[in-house]
């Protein structure tokens, strides 16, 4: 479990326990688009409220299946942003139908199915754990479902929550990526310079990195840097990304 993943989770839980012992709770954090400029808490404040044991079951364990692993890649920040970007998303669509009340996490918990998907598009993942679809076909089905019984109406599922979700958490990624060209030429790390060899520092970074303690690290940190220490014995240490780069050093440190 990673941090901001294990604090996310514990977060919804209390609420959750605090909105079933009191329902009028829910009716104070939970989100009416038209009644927005009168509560001005609640577009960030029903992301943590759940209508039900199922409904905050199913966001909380796709959270934690999916979550550690985009939370390892982003970083900590750049997760929390994907994650709130998306639940304001949800809200953000939500005007369609302005006057019923929205609830749940699953606005920001489908902007990170859709990272994950964008990481890991080959990634099988197992729907009732036993029909195996790569991570990206997964994501494009949820967005016509979504969509279909969007325009459809009827029931008491914010399908344009997911959507709103979906489309925040992509347009936080797309930029994300713009940016991380402009950055290359200046604030990422690069790979080692000839000063770098010559005083050792190229050596001590490697050598830093495998002294990581494998033991101490999440199950899914611990397979990446497994991954990325293979990649060195095989390619060198001057085939890693820029992205390797830093994870790595967030290991280390």
């Amino acid at each position: 479990m990673t941090p901001w993943v294990l604090r996310l989770i514990i977060a919804n839980v209390a609420v959750y326990i605090l909105t079933a012992a009191s329902p009028l709770l829910m009716q104070f954090l939970g989100f009416v688009p038209a009644w927005a400029l009168y509560r001005p808490w609640t577009p960030i404040t029903y992301m943590f409220v759940h209508a039900g044991i199922w409904h905050i079951g199913f966001n909380m364990l796709a959270l934690f299946f999916f979550g550690p692993r985009v939370e390892a890649r982003m970083g900590g920040r750049r997760f929390l942003v994907l994650y709130f970007l998306s639940g304001l998303g949800g809200a953000a669509l939500s005007f369609i139908t302005p006057y019923t009340m929205v609830v749940g996490a699953s606005g920001a918990i489908f902007g990170v199915l859709l990272a994950f998907a964008r990481y890991w598009p080959h990634e099988r993942i197992y729907i009732w754990g036993v029909l195996p679809v790569p991570a990206a076909a997964m994501v494009v089905g949820l967005v016509v479902i979504s969509l279909y019984l969007g325009i459809r109406g009827g029931g008491t599922v914010a399908h344009f929550a997911h959507l709103g979700g979906f489309g925040a958490g992509w347009l936080y990624l797309k930029w994300l990526e713009s940016r991380r060209g402009h950055f290359k030429r200046k604030a990422t790390p690069r790979a080692p310079s000839t000063l770098d060899r010559v005083s050792g520092k190229a050596r001590r970074e490697e050598a830093s990195w495998r002294a990581i303690d494998l033991d101490s690290l999440h199950e899914v940190n611990r397979e990446e840097v497994d991954r990325i220490l293979r990649k060195i014995d095989d390619d060198g240490a001057d085939s890693l990304t820029p992205d390797e780069r830093a994870f790595m050093n967030r290991m280390v440190g």
